[in-house]
């Protein structure tokens, strides 16, 4: 029997497969023989061809789909789904849909119409039904033609084209590719891997993503989004000196790295150890650009880091990228300063990736790269307006960050109780609340209520409380019934809000604010320490930008395209879709809006913030706010808006 790997038009060509036997099927169960029995060669090689099992069909598809595909396209018309085993796959639901349209079709016009019907379906099956097939000789390159035709095609992720270009090679080496598969990529074609991850305003596949870290982990070079194939390309053929069995083999041992780094870093509750507290907290700041730095550290090809190093190294890594959040430095060089720390700890020496990552990170000394000493974030932190300057997953990280310190995890000791604060659970509460008016007067009558309104959102004002605890107290009077002191006192177990309780025995003012703030300041220098006698050397040559930001502002800068839809978040409204116009307005029902809030209260019929209200994407919930956040975070801007007051305290 001739043979042929099938480069490109293996989708569409099962496809068919599925849609041919179906008819086949249908035709026989109508009683058309001699219809059905021209189709089954279209199906089914002759008996005295096939050697094994699937010999049998025309077409042996992907490794993932051949046990559905083979109970599917072998079992006896008329076929019963329910009982082939694969019921919910999607060759079996492919199969189901075309039997059933064919019988609606051939029986639409009554039983005297069912043969002239099926003659019809025959021909046109058989005769009309055309296809291009490009035969390539031995010495032709396959991969770079099937990226030619692709080209004018759908775009196939990266994950797909190195998985091709993967197995051309072995092929062309004469490994066994079925068993290559089975232990090196099997696993890649699953649910964890085909999940889909926000990275800025784009979504892709997980195992894009990992193969893109693993080339940055593999090179110490950026490698951007749309040149992973041709990046991958160029390594394996040029540059890695290594065979395709041996780089399958370590890319297949890196996502084992990579994922259990990420199923670490999203327990949120019970034991963690560093690396799941390092991948949680980077996870929240939203730095998938420090994953590639995660694989290089725990490279299974490399001399292994001594424990101790490996500790400091995420240790001085995630100091480095809180100090530089909440002084609210730029993120933009990011990605090029983890490719040369990378290279630098692929070198001899990486036994000392402590030492080194802190000597790199200590003598950056530009505004994009520098590492904030402990008198600058003194100086931030007793000003910052944290609860409107900083998002809430970021600011509550740095609360659960000081629970567990006052529950006595510090400096690689375990706390007493032996228990860490859940991640991720509580919702973030004033102490005093931002309607201070109506319970908590003024220290003394020439006291600023300006003043006032301001220092609520600094972070000596700030707590954790659970959900229910929180709508209870929240704008609760500080002593009385029902009060918040008593509501702690009663219900809440966190050591923060016990340490609040003593020092406020009878009433919260704007003074006990301010200490607690300075207090809560040592903690964080405590928590993420800089190197001893560490002094940044960085001054920057003008104030902060303040600029109100809006939708153009987002689209000039390449963090929205106009004429994606945004979503609202809450379901009663999932019918007033809006479309982003190129100035920046949004479009809802014919209706222009010059700001996404005055579009979110028109839909919701009360004043909204928009920029939480709306999603640009609704698998991963990702709304404007964050788009907004990553913006500023990239620019270095302090927003004039700040991070808005919502009903949506909890959203990351």
């Amino acid at each position: 029997m001739q043979e042929r790997t099938i480069i490109d038009g293996q989708q569409r060509l099962t496809t068919l497969q599925l849609l041919f036997d179906a008819l086949h099927a249908e035709l026989l169960s109508v009683n058309a023989i001699a219809p059905a029995k021209r189709i089954e060669p279209l199906v089914i090689n002759a008996e005295h061809f096939c050697s094994r099992p699937e010999d049998r069909f025309k077409v042996w598809p992907t490794n993932r789909d051949r046990p559905a595909f083979h109970a599917v396209m072998g079992a006896t018309p008329p076929v019963d789904y329910d009982a082939i085993g694969y019921r919910d796959e999607r060759m079996t639901e492919a199969h189901r849909y075309f039997g059933e349209q064919a019988r609606e079709w051939l029986g639409r016009q009554g039983p005297g119409a069912v043969e002239a019907r099926a003659a019809a379906l025959e021909t046109t099956v058989r005769e009309l039904l055309q296809m291009v097939v490009i035969d390539l000789t031995i010495d032709e390159n396959a991969q770079e033609i099937f990226e030619t035709l692709n080209a004018r095609g759908a775009q196939l992720t990266a994950a797909d084209l190195i998985k091709n270009f993967i197995f051309q090679r072995l092929l062309e080496k004469g490994t066994d590719v079925e068993d290559a598969y089975q232990k090196y990529w099997k696993e890649f074609e699953t649910g964890f891997w085909e999940t889909e991850i926000s990275v800025g305003r784009f979504l892709y596949p997980r195992s894009s993503i990992f193969l893109n870290h693993w080339l940055i982990a593999s090179t110490g070079q950026e490698v951007v989004a749309r040149e992973i194939f041709d990046r991958f390309k160029r390594f394996a053929d040029h540059e890695s000196g290594l065979p395709m069995t041996t780089i399958i083999a370590q890319v297949h041992h890196a996502s084992r790295v990579y994922r259990d780094f990420i199923s670490a870093a999203t327990t949120y509750t019970g034991p963690i150890d560093r690396l799941g507290l390092f991948g949680y907290r980077t996870g929240v700041l939203e730095s998938e650009v420090i994953k590639p730095l995660v694989l290089c550290l725990l490279d299974p090809e490399l001399p292994k880091i001594p424990e101790p190093q490996l500790t400091k190294a995420l240790k001085v890594i995630e100091s480095w990228m809180v100090h530089r959040m909440l002084v609210r430095a730029t993120t933009k060089n990011y990605n090029q300063v983890v490719a040369e720390l990378i290279a630098l700890l692929r070198q001899p020496d990486r036994v000392a990736a402590g030492d080194i990552t802190e000597s790199y990170l200590a003598g950056q000394a530009s505004g994009s790269r520098y590492w904030p000493d402990d008198a600058e974030l003194r100086a931030e932190l007793a000003d910052l307006l944290a609860y409107r300057r900083l998002g809430r997953g970021r600011l509550r990280m740095i609360l659960e960050a000081i629970e567990d310190d006052l529950r006595g995890w510090k400096e690689g000791q375990s706390g007493l109780g032996d228990e860490r604060v859940p991640r991720g659970k509580f919702t973030i509460e004033h102490v005093m609340p931002r309607k201070w008016h109506i319970h908590w007067s003024l220290d003394n009558p020439g006291a600023d209520e300006a003043e006032r309104d301001r220092i609520l959102h600094t972070l000596g004002n700030l707590t954790l409380l659970t959900r229910k605890l929180n709508s209870k107290v929240s704008h609760a009077p500080w002593i009385g019934t029902p009060g918040k002191r008593d509501g702690l006192e009663e219900h809440d177990v966190l050591l923060m809000n016990r340490e609040i309780l003593k020092t406020a025995p009878t009433q919260w003012t704007d003074e006990a604010i301010r200490t607690r703030t300075r207090q809560m300041a040592e903690i964080i220098i405590r928590i993420w320490p800089v190197p001893p006698n560490h002094r940044s050397g960085y001054q920057p040559d003008k104030p902060r930008a303040r600029k109100k930001v809006r939708l153009a502002d987002l689209i000039n800068g390449g963090a929205l395209t106009p004429g994606i839809l945004l979503f609202p978040r809450r379901k009663k409204f999932t019918d007033r879709v809006a479309t982003l116009l190129p100035d920046g307005r949004l479009e809802v029902g014919g209706v222009l809006f010059e700001s996404p809030s005055k579009a979110a209260t028109e839909i919701a019929g009360k004043p909204t913030n928009g920029w939480w209200f709306f999603l640009v994407d609704q698998a991963s919930r990702r709304s404007l706010r964050n788009v907004r956040r990553d913006y500023v975070d990239a620019m270095a801007v302090d927003a004039e808006d700040d991070e808005p007051d919502d009903d949506d305290d909890d959203e990351s």
